[in-house]
C-alpha cells in the first residue's frame, strides 16, 4: 500500500484538519458550496480522525431521524416527576438548595 500523501492537482487547495472540523457538520448537512464539499470529501478519504468523526455524526443524525414522538404516558410520567420535585421544595434550579 502506498503511504505517500496524494498529490493535488495544480491550483487545488486542500483543507487541513482544523478547517475540516469547522465545516464538517455543515458538509454533512449539505450546506457547503461545491468546492468546499470536494475538499472536505478528499480530506475525509485520507484522514482517519475526521473520517471517524464524520461517521459518528452520520450515525447520530440517522438515529435521531428514526426517533418518534414520545408516548403520551411517558410525557405524563415526566410531568408527574417534575411536579413531585416542586412539591418537595425544589425550585427547579441545580444544584438544589439545601
Amino acid at each position: 500500500m502506498d503511504m505517500r500523501p496524494k498529490r493535488r492537482r495544480r491550483g487545488e487547495r486542500g483543507l487541513n484538519c482544523l478547517r475540516v472540523a469547522r465545516v464538517l457538520r455543515a458538509y454533512l448537512d449539505g450546506e457547503t458550496d461545491d468546492a468546499t464539499a470536494r475538499r472536505v470529501a478528499a480530506h475525509l478519504e485520507d484522514c482517519r480522525r475526521r473520517g471517524l468523526e464524520a461517521r459518528t455524526y452520520r450515525e447520530i443524525k440517522n438515529a435521531l431521524a428514526r426517533c418518534t414522538e414520545p408516548e403520551p404516558a411517558t410525557i405524563d410520567r415526566l410531568r408527574g416527576f417534575t411536579e413531585n420535585l416542586l412539591k418537595d421544595g425544589h425550585d427547579g434550579t441545580w444544584p438544589p438548595a439545601r
